[in-house]
């Protein structure tokens, strides 16, 4: 009988460890499966040029900074 009860506690001990483990690590653990998933899809083109989207959906060819220029937010107040 002690035997099973060790067992058990093993296994809930690995388990709890696993899930704490993928609750610690979520971000680098999805960036990771969705960087595996694109590289085992038979048909994802990395040279495609509508592949071509970071993360959050906008294009890598378009300019980090748009046109400053033309800002609608008002002027700072000087203190």
């Amino acid at each position: 009988m002690g035997a099973v009860v060790a067992a058990v506690i093993a296994i809930a001990a690995v388990v709890l460890g696993w899930i704490t483990i993928e609750m610690a690590c979520k971000p680098c653990l999805e960036t990771g499966r969705r960087a595996m998933d694109r590289a085992l899809d038979p048909n994802y083109d990395p040279d495609s040029p509508t592949n071509a989207t970071t993360t959050n959906g906008a294009s890598t060819t378009e300019p980090l900074l748009g046109d400053l220029s033309a800002s609608t937010a008002p002027p700072a107040k000087a203190i």
